[in-house]
C-alpha cells in the first residue's frame, strides 16, 4: 500500500496534468459537465442522505451544535447544491475575457486577459455541501481541484463527489479535475500544506479557527480564507423599530453556526431607551443567550454580563453581546477594534449616517439595512460560493468564479525593440 506521502504526490501530479487541459476547455463543454453532475446530485439524492446519516450516526454526538448544522443534509440542501451547479453553468465564463485593451506609441497592442489559478486545494471541515459548490466553481474557473473534507463527513462528501464524477465523465473531461483525498488520515492536511508546492498553487480553507489559522501559518502557498466572522449589527439612532427586530433577529437566530451570523448588536445611546430593551427581549424570547454591558444587562434580568472577550467572540451559537454605544462614530471605532473585517450591517433611515458606515467600516462586506445573513455567494448572485474572504489581495468577499482567476498579459508587436 503505498504511503500518504505517495498518495498526495501522486493526486498532485494529476491535478497538474488535469489543469493543464482545463484551461482551455471550452464554455460548452465545462457547463455539460456541471448540468450532468446537477442531475446525478437530484437523482442520487437517497444516497447522498444515507451517506449523511452514516456520518451524523458515527460523529454527531461530539460536534457542537453549529458544527452538526453545517453537516447535516437534507432533500433541500441537496437540491440546493443541484440548483447551484446550474447557477454556476448558467454564469458568464471568465477565462479569456479581455479585461483592458490598450496600444503604445510604439505600435504595441496590449490585452490584460483572465486565466485559471491552476490547481487549487481546499480543505474543509464539517460543511459536505463544499464538496459540490468548490467542485462545481474551480471547474467553471478552468482550475483543477483537490478537495479535503472532514473526517465527519467523509462519506457524505463522497457520495457528492461521485456525482461530481458522473458530470466529468459525461462531459469527456479528465477524473483528476476534480479529486477527493481518499483518506481521513490527518497527515495529508500536512502535505497539502508543506508538501505540494510544485503542485497546489493556491489553499482554501473552511473551518473552524484552528484549521484556517494552521492553514495561515504552515501553507507554503497563497491562501485565501478568513479566520473567523465577528459580525456587528448597529442600531443607529434613527433606525425604525419594527425592523430592527426583524433584521436582528434574523442576523443572529437564522443560522447560527454560519459565518455571516451577527455575534455582536451595538444599539446608539440616543435610541437606548426605545430599542434596547425591546431588542434584548426579542432575542431572549427567540432562545438567544444575551451578554451585555451595563446598560444591557438593566434590561433584563436574564442578561448576563458581558466580558472584555465577549466582544472579540466568535459564538457561532445562540448567543449575543450587546452594547450601548455613544453615537455612529464610537459603533465604528467598536467594529474596528473588535471585528474581523467580515461583514457588518447599519439599520438606520438617515441616508448620510448610512453612506458613512458603508464608507468608513474597513470589512468585507458593509450592509445597510439588511441581514448579515446575506453574506452569501448565492445572494449576491453570484451562484455558489467557496467562502467568504477577508483577505486585501487576490479575492475579499465571497469567492466565486471571478475571483478563481488572474489574469495575464498579451502584448503583440511588429518587430518592436527596445532602445
Amino acid at each position: 500500500m503505498n504511503s500518504i506521502a505517495d498518495l498526495m504526490q501522486d493526486i498532485g501530479k494529476a491535478a497538474r496534468a488535469a489543469a493543464k487541459q482545463l484551461a482551455f476547455v471550452s464554455t460548452e463543454q465545462k457547463n455539460r459537465a456541471l448540468i450532468a453532475a446537477a442531475s446525478a446530485l437530484r437523482d442520487s439524492r437517497a444516497d447522498i442522505l444515507a451517506a449523511n446519516e452514516a456520518d451524523i450516526r458515527e460523529s454527531g454526538a461530539g460536534l457542537s451544535a453549529a458544527l452538526l448544522d453545517r453537516l447535516r443534509l437534507d432533500a433541500e440542501r441537496v437540491e440546493a447544491m443541484a440548483h447551484g451547479l446550474l447557477q454556476i453553468a448558467a454564469a458568464r465564463d471568465p477565462i479569456g475575457v479581455r479585461l483592458a485593451e490598450w496600444s503604445r506609441p510604439n505600435g504595441m497592442q496590449i490585452q490584460r486577459v483572465c486565466v485559471p489559478l491552476g490547481v487549487i486545494g481546499i480543505i474543509y471541515e464539517s460543511r459536505p455541501n463544499v464538496t459540490a459548490d468548490a467542485g462545481a466553481l474551480c471547474l467553471k474557473s478552468g482550475n483543477a481541484v483537490i478537495l479535503r473534507g472532514g473526517s465527519e463527513s467523509s462519506r457524505s462528501s463522497a457520495a457528492i463527489h461521485s456525482c461530481l464524477q458522473q458530470g466529468l465523465v459525461a462531459a469527456r473531461l479528465p477524473p483528476a479535475c476534480i479529486q477527493l483525498v481518499p483518506t481521513t488520515d490527518r497527515g495529508a492536511v500536512g502535505h497539502m500544506l508543506g508538501d505540494m508546492a510544485d503542485s497546489i498553487d493556491v489553499l482554501v480553507p473552511r473551518g473552524g479557527k484552528s484549521l484556517i489559522s494552521r492553514v495561515q501559518k504552515e501553507a507554503r502557498v497563497p491562501v485565501i480564507g478568513h479566520l473567523e466572522g465577528v459580525c456587528h449589527v448597529y442600531v443607529h439612532r434613527d433606525a425604525e423599530l419594527t425592523m430592527s427586530k426583524r433584521i436582528v433577529l434574523n442576523a443572529k437566530m437564522r443560522r447560527t453556526g454560519v459565518c455571516g451570523s451577527a455575534e455582536t448588536l451595538l444599539v446608539d445611546r440616543a435610541c437606548a431607551a426605545t430599542h434596547l430593551a425591546p431588542l434584548v427581549e426579542a432575542l431572549l424570547a427567540a432562545g438567544c443567550e444575551v451578554r451585555g454591558d451595563e446598560m444591557s444587562a438593566r434590561t433584563d434580568a436574564r442578561v448576563k454580563a458581558a466580558g472584555e472577550q465577549d466582544w472579540y467572540k466568535e459564538y457561532l451559537d445562540a448567543i449575543i453581546a450587546v452594547r450601548v454605544v455613544d453615537d455612529l462614530d464610537a459603533a465604528i471605532a467598536h467594529i474596528g477594534q473588535y471585528g474581523s473585517q467580515h461583514t457588518d450591517c447599519i439599520i438606520t433611515e438617515d441616508a448620510a449616517a448610512a453612506e458613512r458606515f458603508l464608507t468608513r467600516v474597513d470589512s468585507a462586506i458593509v450592509l445597510h439595512n439588511a441581514s448579515t445573513q446575506f453574506a452569501d455567494g448565492a445572494e449576491f448572485g453570484m451562484g455558489a460560493e467557496i467562502g467568504i474572504s477577508t483577505d486585501k489581495f487576490h479575492a475579499r468577499g465571497p469567492v466565486g468564479v471571478e475571483q478563481l482567476t488572474s489574469y495575464k498579459y498579451l502584448v503583440r508587436g511588429a518587430g518592436q525593440v527596445r532602445d
